[in-house]
This record gives C-alpha cells, structure tokens and sequence, in this order.
C-alpha cells in the first residue's frame, strides 16, 4: 500500500451520528478515514483507516478513546456480539513476515492499556483465537475469565473497563465482510444456513457466519467474515448461501458490503459472472493505471 498502513477498527455505535463523526474527526487527526459502514441494526460501524505508522496509532488512540468516553456498553443494544466501546482493532498484514504490523499494534496496545482498557490479542497477536472465542458467552463470562487469570491482556489490567469493556486487538490478513439479507423473518433460516457456511462446524474454508434478525427490515441475515478469500472466494458463499436458501424455499434479498474489499476479490468475482477462467485486477482500467486514471 505504497508505505503506509491499514487499520479496520470495529466500534460499538451505529445510531448516533454525532459519535460517530466525533470519532471520524478524531482519526482523520492523524491518518485518512477512507470508509464509514455504519449500521443500525448491529448498532456498530467500521472504519476502514489508513496512514504512515506513527500517525495510525496516533489517530487509532485518539478514536478510541472516544469511544471509551462516549459509548458505555452497559446500555449498548445490537444484534451483533461485542466486549468492547471500540471492540476488534485489526491491523492488515498484506506482506507475509512484515514486522510493522506487530510494531504498531503493540505500540497501539500500550497506549490504550494507559486508559485502563484490557487489550485482548487475537490473530496473530493470540496464538490465532477469533474475536469469536472472546464474545461467545458474553461480557460476565470474558470477566470471570480475566479475573481467574483464563485470558491476560496483552496491555493494561485484568477486568473490563466499567463502560468500555476491553479491546480486542490484532494483526491479520485482509478479509472481506459482507452481509446477505434474505427475504424472510425467521431467523433460523439465516442461523442454519450460517452454520453449514462456517469453517467452525465443517462448511467453507475461511468463513465465519452468524444468523441475525435485523429488526429495521424485518429481514433474516447472514453475516459473514471471509478470512481467507483465496480458499474461498466472495462470489462462491454468496451463490452457497443463496442456494442453501433456495433449498428451504427463501430469496436472497441483497448483498452487503461491510467496509471495504481488496480489487482482487472483485476482480474474481466479476470474471466469474463473465464466465472468464480467472481474472487478474490488473485487467481493471483504473487498477491498471495506478488510481490515476478517471475523476
């Protein structure tokens, strides 16, 4: 990325607007903000950063904390799991062995356990554990288990922040994480559909999914994160998930892109739709010119 850094932090607020613009502000500080996916049902958003090290962790830092001073995850309601006000913070390794990633995720971790936030590691900062293997039974569970010495943050102490919860830190891959919504209300639809997609319970390779009821549509959704786009690609658990829908008499309603996706996953994904035998990005005009090409 030309030396400079991405960073896809996750905050608990997807509602109100005037937080989630005092955090915007807070980042572009210091680095870039080139995406918002702001949502209401999962009451979350996702900033998608990038900037030169120092300026990252200086514009992470100053996000973060306030979300800690402004979200209070007590009274947070959403449809999505969450430990923390900012509650994953991924910095993106696209070179395998590339040192700087680390460095500035624990140069980010420090400063945030200052606050008196816990910084739990995922990825490659926790032994490979998933944001999942955090959140799966909730915030009293993750605090029995720091206090019985189960999980010792990387940074800071070992209890959730009393409004904040903890941050969940780590250095991963890019990943690509996009929605479906099908045209049904039950939500069990979406919850078995979801569970044959996963890796976890021997479906696609790379994908984590969860079944959701998102009450401003009414809709079912699948929510999905695609950590190893390689093994399988976008356009393949989309026409999966479709067709696991057909099979119990539901329509696929739209697809959701959450953030952003590397121009290889739409480059796959438009030549398979063209019926091409694989399709480089570099076959993409404004790709190839370098993003100097067109307004």
């Amino acid at each position: 990325m030309r030396g400079l850094l991405e960073a896809v932090p996750n905050f608990s607020v997807g509602r109100d607007r005037a937080v989630l613009a005092a955090i915007h502000a807070a980042i572009e500080g210091h680095a870039r903000v080139l995406d918002v996916h702001a949502d209401a049902d999962h009451n979350r958003s996702v900033f998608t950063c990038v900037g030169a090290a120092d300026g990252l962790v200086d514009g992470l830092e100053a996000g973060i904390a306030v979300a800690a001073e402004r979200i209070d995850l007590a009274a947070h309601e959403g449809v999505h799991p969450r430990v923390g006000a900012a509650d994953v913070v991924p910095i993106v390794r696209f070179r395998k062995g590339d040192p700087e990633p680390a460095r500035v995720a624990h140069a980010l971790g420090e400063r945030i356990g200052r606050r008196g936030i816990p910084v739990l590691g995922y990825a490659e900062l926790g032994d490979g554990r998933r944001p999942a293997a955090f959140r799966a039974a909730g915030t009293d569970a993750l605090a029995a288990k720091l206090a019985g010495g189960e999980i010792v943050p990387l940074y800071g102490p070992a209890r959730l922040h009393p409004s904040a919860g903890a941050v969940l830190l780590g250095v991963r891959p890019p990943l690509v994480a996009f929605n479906v919504d099908l045209r049904t209300d039950d939500v069990e639809v979406a919850r078995a559909i979801a569970a044959t997609v996963r890796e976890r319970d021997g479906g696609l390779p790379g994908v984590q999914a969860l079944g959701l009821r998102l009450a401003g549509t009414g809709r079912a959704q699948v929510s999905m994160n695609l950590i190893d786009v390689a093994a399988t690609p976008l356009h393949v658990v989309v026409a999966e998930v479709a067709r696991l829908a057909a099979e119990r008499g539901v329509e696929v309603e739209r697809g959701e892109l959450v953030g952003l996706m590397p121009a290889a996953t739409a480059a796959a994904a438009a030549g398979a739709s063209l019926a091409m035998d694989g399709m480089a990005p570099d076959r993409v005009l404004e790709v190839a010119a370098g993003g100097e090409f067109g307004a």
